[in-house]
């Protein structure tokens, strides 16, 4: 039970605190960086070090096994034309405009560093995020809970990271759309982690997501 309380806590305490930095202190986001990659390692990692028998759970998230590689590459490849794809359609109904303004406003981000930017969220952050969200938020989790409620949870949380983040950039019916996309997301993550029992399959879609939503960013910036 004390382990249960103490992920759930941890990841939903993470997650509600950069959704409200996101919304109400905007920071640059080249100073939030570092400090999400302490919390990021840090909360997972005080668990493991507290709880030495699981520890060789925590190494079985980074053996990387090929089974599911091919299956998850198309699946990237198929998320990315989904991702590319929605943008063309709904770029004359859904307003973008706002979206390379918050980004400067909010957190300093502009068409001058946005390579940098993007090179990280697709790489590094989609890694962590994996680590986080899925290793530790359902992989961890669904030993303590049900398993049920480990996919729901883990996928909700990762939501409601995003929150503070897209609050300023789209109205409330997008932001609705993109929620229960970032929620069905987290679900396929959590799946394709469960079957194939490493982070890697759910990095490797999530990097082609990220890829398509930077790729639609260059676009917004003018670079492409």
């Amino acid at each position: 039970m004390k382990k249960k309380l103490y992920i759930i806590l941890t990841v939903l305490i993470f997650a509600i605190a950069i959704c409200l930095i996101d919304a109400v202190i905007h920071p640059n986001y080249f100073v939030k960086i570092p400090i999400k990659i302490l919390f990021f390692l840090a909360l997972p990692l005080l668990f493991f070090f507290k709880n030495k028998g699981d520890f060789g759970d925590f190494k079985k998230l980074f053996v990387f096994r090929k089974k599911g590689l091919f299956v998850s590459l198309l699946l990237g490849i198929g998320v990315y034309s989904v991702i590319i794809g929605g943008y063309f359609v709904t770029r004359n109904i859904i307003d973008y405009s706002n979206v390379t303004t918050s980004l400067g406003d909010s957190m300093g981000i502009n068409a001058g560093n946005f390579l940098i930017v993007s090179l990280y969220i697709s790489l590094m952050n989609s890694f962590l995020e994996e680590f986080f969200f899925r290793g530790y938020g359902f992989m961890t989790l669904k030993k303590y809970s049900s398993k049920k409620a480990a996919y729901i949870f883990s996928s909700s949380v990762f939501a409601l990271y995003h929150v503070g983040m897209l609050i300023g950039m789209f109205d409330l019916g997008a932001l609705a759309l993109l929620l229960f996309g970032l929620i069905l997301g987290g679900l396929i993550f959590s799946f394709l982690n469960d079957k194939l029992d490493c982070i890697y399959p759910s990095w490797f879609v999530h990097m082609f997501a990220n890829f398509a939503i930077n790729t639609v960013g260059f676009i917004l910036f003018g670079i492409i």
